[in-house]
């Protein structure tokens, strides 16, 4: 590789608001009608064309220019081409990425595409390409990665968006399968299935270990978190419908999100897209808007497929090329209820039959057509029925519109299937009982429409029309009940309390548990524990807040509790379920009574001894709990610190409705997971619209918008996307006429 490319890589030139804009192509384009392009000054686009089609090739430009290395590198991703940038540490990655085949369905999905759904992925796909071919230079991180400038494909569009759909159940099912053959292995899974909890592996900004990037990599693709909650007129201090949704992702620079505003013929509205992708997950059109939190629903089970005859384990040779190595072979077997996934290193699964995944987002479904309709949806009824087509991932939609209506709908193909299994996640592939029966769709599945109590929340908790089959991984209503009582305690809501509720960093049920586990540990000997110790966490009132000493207190007592608990002195390789929030609320303090009081009053006494000293050296919450922004590169070894933005204090904990991710902790760490993005629309106004992101629109190194929007979601401040054509004109001051190649100039 030039030496210059790497250069330009770890020591990119600053790029102001104009540089960045003049990189942007504007003549002789693949256009029908010349294209208007306003800007606002944090790089937040408003597209206006006269037709559909120019709409999505801007929107390829755009998401091109503002996004370009974070689109390639997912395609590096979800690709299973990891090695060609890491080298060879990243070939384990690449086979696990290779046997989930996240393009497995690309095909069959692209041959059942509506016309319109699909002349509306090839004009994003054109436009990428014109940009990637049109730019005066790439983005400095692919040239220091040796990343490939191909050509992109609809087919690449498609797989993307199964990254998108990937299944949060894996997170839990993935995370003990290496557990499968330790004793109490059963018992573990009873618990998981009782209190839903799911692993949130702790991986930090510094960890450069390819394993758990992917590990994090796939928090992102799930969707995994968020909170949405709709109010309707009768509560509303503007006697409208009001909508709240922050997504829960990965932290990490670029964002996941772009704030775009669009009008065309069809469509006009403003939201949230992912990046390299064509439709609008989150948004408002003047008629109706909306937001999500993940379903969790279980779109996957895991078979043993011993049992299967031989001829139906079908092998193939993948060939893997990794950066400063030789090609290496590696063996991908799929059979008809899924892939092999315990044949990936990475997962760690040990001795036993082979392991295979069925999974949804193997199927056609189509869920560009669903948001596509959604974004152009005007009623309740149309809404619901713009996720007929929509699978993976599962999704709880809710919405409000003009009109005063409130409502939910649970997005997904749900496949019908026996009770979810109580005593092990991996089923009898042998057994024709366990095999799926067909899919239920959101128009099987019951929704709310305008409740009495005229709120409606939903913050990954169990939804209002589970079977019984749904999910297994809902969150504790800890995070939903929060917010429902924030929503219960005025009459009147307004925009101010809606954004209070999106930075609130209580957590009730965490107080309480403190003051049971303070008052078991008095109900020991005296002196056993320090009183200084019981005295905090007895008064804690659950508050998060980065100055909160009853939070650090609380927390560094949890982990040592824990690790005794379970004969360690230390966490550290302990299964990430035991330090969940649902585990630790449903079984910390059952499973301290149930030890005889004399082993009980020693653990406590070890674990308190060993708590005051960490306590000692971080006395409050944001010492400890830090919000460690860098670009995605700041996992590199030795270079990693050049791209690191930022190290805060931050707020929050795993059951704040700001969600600030973690597990056992007591030393100073890093949240990777948590609330990343935020909006609020009041349906009153087409202008009342907000957007902040935790970073900036623009991922190009040295950019001046790479990281701008950071003070504003720290200080609880948003940038506004109007409607009104008259208002973007006024708001949006820079502008960009982009012409077709029969104009030009």
């Amino acid at each position: 590789m030039p030496v210059f490319k790497i250069f330009r890589g770890l020591y990119p030139r600053r790029q102001s608001y104009r540089q960045r804009l003049a990189a942007f192509p504007t003549e002789g384009l693949d256009l029908e009608r010349p294209v208007r392009i306003h800007w606002n000054r944090h790089q937040v686009p408003f597209i206006e064309a006269e037709t559909d089609r120019d709409l999505a090739y801007t929107l390829g430009l755009v998401h091109m220019h503002l996004r370009g290395a974070q689109v390639a590198l997912f395609r590096m991703l979800f690709s299973g081409r990891l090695a060609e940038m890491l080298g060879p540490a990243a070939c384990d990655v690449d086979h696990f990425l290779r046997i989930l085949d996240y393009g497995r369905a690309a095909a069959a999905i692209e041959a059942t595409l509506p016309p319109e759904t699909r002349a509306w992925i090839e004009a994003f796909v054109a436009g990428l390409n014109t940009y990637q071919q049109r730019a005066p230079a790439l983005p400095p991180e692919l040239g220091l990665l040796g990343v490939p400038s191909d050509p992109f494909t609809l087919r690449d569009i498609i797989a993307g968006a199964r990254v998108g759909g990937t299944d949060f159940t894996w997170l839990t099912q993935f995370s003990l399968l290496k557990h499968r053959h330790e004793p109490g292995f059963a018992r573990l899974w009873r618990r998981m299935m009782a209190i839903g909890g799911v692993p949130m592996p702790a991986v930090s900004d510094g960890d450069s270990d390819p394993d758990a990037a992917v590990r994090t990599a796939l928090l992102a693709a799930a969707r995994s978190g968020s909170n949405a909650f709709a109010v309707s007129p009768q509560r509303s201090a503007t006697a409208s419908a009001l909508i709240a949704n922050d997504p829960h992702l990965t932290l990490s620079l670029p964002n996941l999100w772009l704030i775009v505003g669009v009008r065309s013929p069809t469509y006009h509205l403003a939201g949230f897209m992912i990046c390299g992708l064509p439709v609008f997950a989150i948004g408002r059109n003047p008629d109706l808007a909306w937001g999500g939190t993940n379903l969790r629903a279980a779109s996957s089970d895991l078979y043993d497929v011993a049992g299967l005859p031989p001829e139906q384990i079908r092998s193939e040779e993948v060939t893997i090329r990794a950066r400063g190595w030789g090609p290496v072979r590696r063996t991908v077997r799929t059979t008809p209820l899924g892939p092999v996934i315990s044949d990936a290193k990475l997962l760690k699964a040990g001795p036993g039959g082979p392991v295979a995944l069925r999974w949804a987002g193997h199927e056609a479904t189509d869920e560009f057509t669903a948001f596509l309709k959604a974004a152009v949806a005007r009623t309740p009824e149309a809404f619901r029925a713009a996720w007929a087509t929509y699978g993976v991932s599962g999704q709880n939609m809710l919405f409000a519109d003009r009109s005063g209506n409130i409502g939910q709908v649970l997005a997904v193909a749900a496949p019908r299937r026996q009770p979810f299994a109580t005593d092990s996640p991996i089923l009898d592939g042998a057994d024709p009982q366990t095999h799926w029966q067909g899919f239920d769709t959101v128009l099987d599945l019951p929704w709310v429409l305008n409740p009495p109590e005229g709120i409606i929340a939903s913050a990954n908790n169990k939804p209002v029309g589970d079977n019984g089959r749904i999910g297994f991984t809902y969150a504790p209503r800890d995070r939903v009940g929060r917010i429902e009582s924030l929503l219960a305690a005025k009459p009147r809501l307004g925009i101010d309390d809606l954004s209070a509720i999106q930075t609130d960093v209580v957590a009730p049920g965490a107080g309480a548990l403190a003051r049971r586990l303070a008052a078991l540990i008095r109900s020991g000997p005296a002196g056993s524990v320090p009183e200084s110790l019981i005295t905090v966490i007895e008064r804690w009132d659950g508050s998060y807040s980065a100055d909160s000493v009853g939070a650090a207190a609380f927390e560094i007592l949890l982990y040592h509790l824990v690790a005794r608990l379970h004969g360690r002195t230390s966490a550290e390789g302990l299964p990430d379920a035991l330090g969940q929030w649902s585990m630790l609320d449903g079984f910390l303090i059952p499973d301290l009574e149930a030890l005889a009081e004399a082993e009980r009053t020693d653990l406590i006494h070890q674990a308190a001894a060993a708590a005051i000293i960490d306590w000692h050296r971080h006395p409050n919450w944001g010492e400890m709990h830090r919000l460690r922004l860098g670009h995605v590169l700041a996992r590199l070894p030795i270079v990693g610190k050049r791209f690191l933005i930022g190290d805060f204090p931050s707020g929050g904990s795993r059951q704040t409705p700001m969600k600030m991710s973690h597990g056992l902790v007591r030393d100073r760490h890093s949240v990777v997971f948590g609330s990343m993005a935020r909006h609020i629309s009041d349906l009153a106004d087409p202008d009342a619209n907000w957007f902040v992101l935790l970073g900036g629109q623009d991922g190009w190194l040295g950019s001046k918008q790479f990281a701008d929007q950071v003070p504003l979601w720290r200080e609880r401040r948003y940038i506004r996307v109007p409607l009104r054509p008259e208002t973007v004109e006024r708001e949006f001051t820079t502008k960009m006429v982009l012409r077709p190649a029969a104009i030009g100039r």
